[in-house]
């Protein structure tokens, strides 16, 4: 799963959804990519006009800078220090402003550029920047839908991590930075708060657990020093000690500074965080009784069935009806049964499926020990699967990424058992590497069986690949370096875990089932998602249906469950991208037959940047299209 939530301005601070295309790297792309050189000479040659491509992509780059510069956390994650002192405004008139300035760019690019003399990749760009102006416009409308606050991607646990990994202190004007930044939170809180009360009168709450979930993260973070006297520091302030020591160490602030330093962050941590997060714990304290204790899905709120139905739609990127989710997912289930019935066989184990997923989620020999050294192992053994896979990448893709790759445990503030690890992308320019988050409070919801498949999902080749080229892409608008459609980044990934599987991962049986476990409930997801959300099921029928499908750990599935309701739609979006990836290797496998080559197939698919899936078809299509021109 990649974090960060897209709002207009690509990213603005609650998921970053991924984007792709391949950057130049050392490796010599293949033939196959080469071979479009012919069919785009001829299209120059009747109607492209080099000058309007040329001044359409200058024209991008002064866009999507002007729209960076409102939202100084992207710059941030970006490696940037512009406007380091603040934080973006998320009020509901900053929204209205950025979706009025969004629409002006569109009258423009309308107006001013030939669309009929511009090249594929350029009418790519001009077709998505609109198509990201329509995906925002049509959202404005169910903003109030949309929970502000809750356990899986909650601001207020964000904007603190923006400061404790992302935001670089190496010079005391940062640092400096640093603590107005921490001011600056207090705000977005209280605005935030203001759009969650808003929501609340309106009828519309997150179920109870997701209230309980932020009031424990909330109490996470104020559990400390200089809050409470309890003899350890909180988060912040202990990261904001350790970051000005650092410039102590590194000479660049004297005893005397640093100490005006420090007062001035602590001053800043409890006379506006502490009041704005506790204002925050009381607003959902007293809305705890309110709440539903029976979580549902959206279906119930108003313009609920309207809303989720866009989150489908914005989600899958296709036009797919919640009923035509909801029987994929039914018939996927049906055939992962089949295919994991197969493996079980094959291991010798003479009981039902049922027996064998007791056996799966309860023996030893599948579990590290719940201690600090079972969780460096994970770590250890994940770290070790992804260098074996590293070293055949060549072997599958012509363009390959230049950004390194971590591991690393989920800060203690913000881990929850059984949680779905995650990935945070690197900086463009590499400074800061991608990083693979594994929650590893319960040991007993991370399963060795299904480390390796999450490992290639999270890390190489799938997020951590796909976003890292696309970041590095030379050949493409800068906004679409950063584009993020969920369907493609999620189906990717899903698709690199049956990919490794092609590469010679997954060489013990167990393994492989990890990896079917893994597909399953991306399956699941569709069945269970449309259940909650257009069939009424409950959290407790969802929870069922999952523990009879997977062997999936009980906190594991309690945590996915509630995830899929506060999170409309987004997890179907896995499986129907994965699928749609797969139809398109097939139809250039049967089209291309011997000239088919899986280094320009995988080069073609990552070549573009994060699409939809019926631009990625029309990519992939054209690349057909050259690959039967060539000679």
């Amino acid at each position: 799963m990649v974090t960060m939530q897209k709002s207009m301005l690509a990213l603005s601070i609650t998921a970053l959804l991924a984007g792709c295309s391949p950057a130049p790297s050392e490796t010599k792309p293949t033939a196959a990519v080469e071979q479009v050189a012919p069919v785009a000479a001829a299209e120059v040659a009747k109607v492209v006009d080099p000058a309007e491509v040329a001044r359409l992509n200058q024209w991008f780059e002064t866009k999507y800078e002007e729209q960076l510069q409102m939202s100084p956390l992207q710059m941030t994650f970006l490696g940037r220090k512009d406007k380091q002192d603040q934080i973006d405004d998320l009020t509901e008139a900053a929204e209205d402003q950025q979706l009025a300035w969004l629409a002006a760019t569109v009258q423009e690019l309308k107006t001013q550029f030939d669309y009929d003399k511009l090249d594929v990749e350029a009418k790519t760009s001009y077709d998505l920047w609109i198509y990201q102006y329509e995906q925002s416009k049509e959202a404005a409308a169910y903003r109030i839908n949309g929970y502000v606050f809750n356990q899986m991607q909650g601001v207020h646990a964000l904007l603190p991590q923006v400061l404790m990994n992302f935001h670089k202190v190496e010079e005391v004007k940062d640092m400096e930075a640093y603590v107005k930044r921490v001011s600056g939170i207090a705000k977005a809180i209280t605005d935030l708060q203001l759009r969650a009360e808003k929501a609340a009168a309106a009828g519309i709450r997150p179920p109870r657990f997701a209230y309980e979930g932020v009031i424990e993260q909330v109490n996470n973070l104020l559990d400390g020093a200089p809050f409470k006297e309890n003899g350890k520091d909180a988060p912040l302030w202990a990261d904001a000690k350790g970051k000005i020591d650092s410039l102590v160490k590194a000479d660049k602030l004297d005893d005397q500074a640093a100490k005006k330093l420090q007062a001035d962050a602590k001053l800043a941590l409890t006379s506006q965080f502490q009041p704005s997060y506790e204002a925050l714990l009381a607003f959902l304290t007293s809305e705890l009784d309110k709440a539903d204790k029976i979580a549902t899905g959206v279906a119930k709120q108003p313009n609920g069935v309207a809303y989720y139905n866009l989150r489908l739609k914005q989600s899958t990127t296709t036009a797919m009806t919640a009923e035509e989710i909801h029987q994929l997912g039914l018939a996927e289930v049906e055939r992962l049964t089949q295919e994991m019935l197969a493996i079980k066989d094959r291991v010798g184990f003479k009981g039902s499926l049922k027996e064998f997923f007791t056996f799966i989620k309860t023996d030893k020999q599948f579990f590290y020990p719940d201690t600090d050294e079972g969780r460096n192992a994970y770590i250890k053994d994940a770290e070790g699967f992804l260098n074996v896979i590293a070293a055949k990448l060549p072997e599958y893709f012509g363009i390959l990424p230049k950004a390194p790759l971590v591991v690393k445990r989920v800060e203690a503030f913000r881990e929850q058992p059984g949680a779905a690890q995650h990935y945070y992308p690197g900086t463009p320019d590499g400074s800061r590497p991608g990083i693979y988050y594994a929650h590893l409070s319960d040991m007993k919801a991370m399963p060795k069986n299904e480390m390796e498949a999450i490992a290639y999902h999270e890390g190489n080749p799938g997020h951590h690949m796909q976003i890292s080229i696309a970041q590095e892409l030379k050949s493409v608008p800068t906004f679409r370096t950063q584009a993020g459609f969920t369907a493609y980044a999620e189906g990717w990934a899903l698709y690199s875990e049956l990919l490794a599987k092609e590469m010679g991962a997954y060489q013990n049986d167990y393994s492989d089932f990890g990896r079917l476990i893994t597909e399953m409930w991306r399956a699941v997801r569709l069945v269970v998602d449309t259940g909650l959300h257009s069939k009424g099921w409950t959290e407790q029928q969802a929870i069922d249906y999952f523990k009879e499908k997977t062997p999936v750990a009980e906190g594991a599935v309690v945590s996915e469950v509630r995830r899929y309701i506060v999170w409309p739609g987004q997890a179907t979006a896995y499986k129907v991208g994965m699928l749609k990836i797969l139809a398109l290797r097939t139809k250039a496998k049967e089209q291309l037959g011997d000239k088919f080559d899986i280094r320009a197939f995988h080069d073609t698919i990552l070549g573009g940047g994060a699409l939809p899936l019926d631009v990625l078809e029309k990519r992939v299509d054209h690349w057909i299209m050259t690959v039967k021109a060539a000679k």
